[in-house]
């Protein structure tokens, strides 16, 4: 069966045999149609991305929102795959103590992104930093056996827990077909092309995910993928954007439309479904940030009307931004202050409603910082 998007190729023989995809090299032949429906969708997607940007460079705190973004995205990302983790997790002090797997993947996510985007600085968007973004994103957690940093030297499948080649939803291209595949996704990423970059972020997210290089990790670095396309053509300056809350929340729809690309070459309906995607993440990160910052603004006045202890009760609010869950010996050391001073801001901050104390049980007294939580917990 030959479609736009690709044919299939006979593997082995005999009982052994298989058939796997090799997919077309981008942009789509005949080229996309750009029909009334994608046009507005792609004005409107663009115009949320402005409108993010511009927010984005004008905030003080830009900084500490792009690394709740990151851990939100990290979450949400790894959350699609099946990792069982919260937010709660991810932001609890005692993080080095109490990380389990689930929340290693996480972490894990968080530094392959801060990585990227610092590679980004001294590297085009290629096929090495891909692999080093995986290293990275693979090491020392479940799937470390399969190969961290190395395109797969042997055949994958997508399909439900203990399926084979033989009953498989999807087999991607063969080892050999996957390399030139590759070789070819990594030139039309730094080609030049008419089409907007945000349709050529829909087309190399597809394309890696139906190349499917890695043994593991493909869904997340191919999201990170999207984010770093748009940081590289400079669409994003920082990766503000979280995807996958969206494709988290319609996860059925995202594989059903990939999978109509493959099957029909039916590349339109995945584009529009990107493009919805890109907007509505827009829109949910523009009014994430104008919740944050109302809220660090009204509470930052009541801290700073806390008397003579407003000036420590002050250092103590600013590290809570970045450190939405606290624990008071933790937070005295990292801000090099005795444990009372922190102690008394917390009484304080439980007083005005900013901080509460977490259930635990046979932990350390934590305390959260619950509104700012809930606007970031949103969707996880």
């Amino acid at each position: 069966m030959n479609n736009r998007a690709g044919s299939y190729r006979t593997n082995l023989s005999g009982e052994a045999e298989y058939k796997s995809f090799i997919p077309n090299p981008l942009p789509p032949k005949p080229e996309v149609e750009m029909n009334n429906d994608i046009v507005s969708l792609l004005v409107k997607a663009n115009r949320m991305i402005s409108t993010l940007e511009s927010i984005s460079s004008r905030i003080p705190d830009m900084d500490l929102f792009i690394s709740m973004y990151v851990r939100k995205e990290a979450l949400m990302s790894s959350q699609i795959e099946g990792t069982q983790a919260t937010l709660e997790d991810i932001f609890d002090p005692m993080i080095e103590k109490n990380t389990n797997r689930n929340v290693a993947d996480v972490v894990n996510y968080i530094k392959a992104t801060e990585y990227a985007v610092k590679r980004l600085n001294t590297l085009p968007l290629c096929n090495r930093l891909i692999k080093e973004t995986h290293a990275v994103l693979m090491e020392d957690v479940r799937g470390q056996e399969k190969s961290p940093g190395e395109f797969r030297r042997s055949q994958n499948w997508i399909g439900g827990q203990g399926s084979t080649l033989k009953n498989a939803r999807y087999i991607p291209p063969n080892p050999e077909d996957m390399n030139s595949a590759m070789s070819d996704l990594e030139k039309y990423m730094n080609a030049e092309d008419d089409l907007d970059f945000l349709i050529r972020a829909a087309l190399i997210h597809y394309q890696f995910e139906t190349i499917h290089p890695f043994l593991d990790g493909n869904g997340r670095v191919g999201r990170l993928l999207i984010t770093l396309f748009l940081m590289d053509k400079k669409v994003l300056t920082t990766p503000a954007l979280y995807i996958s809350y969206f494709l988290k929340k319609n996860r059925v729809e995202y594989y059903d439309r990939m999978t109509e690309v493959r099957l029909k070459g039916n590349y339109e309906q995945w584009i529009r479904f990107f493009l919805m995607a890109i907007d509505e993440s827009a829109q949910d990160a523009i009014a994430a940030i104008d919740e944050i910052t109302a809220l660090q603004a009204e509470n930052r006045k009541k801290v700073s009307a806390m008397g003579r202890a407003s000036k420590n009760a002050l250092l103590v609010f600013e590290y809570l931004a970045s450190h939405p869950i606290i624990d008071i010996g933790k937070t005295a050391e990292a801000l090099d202050v005795s444990y009372n001073t922190v102690s008394a801001a917390v009484k304080r901050f439980m007083d005005a409603d900013i901080l509460v104390q977490m259930e635990n049980i046979n932990r350390n007294r934590t305390f959260a910082y619950r509104d700012y939580l809930d606007i970031l917990r949103k969707g996880t």
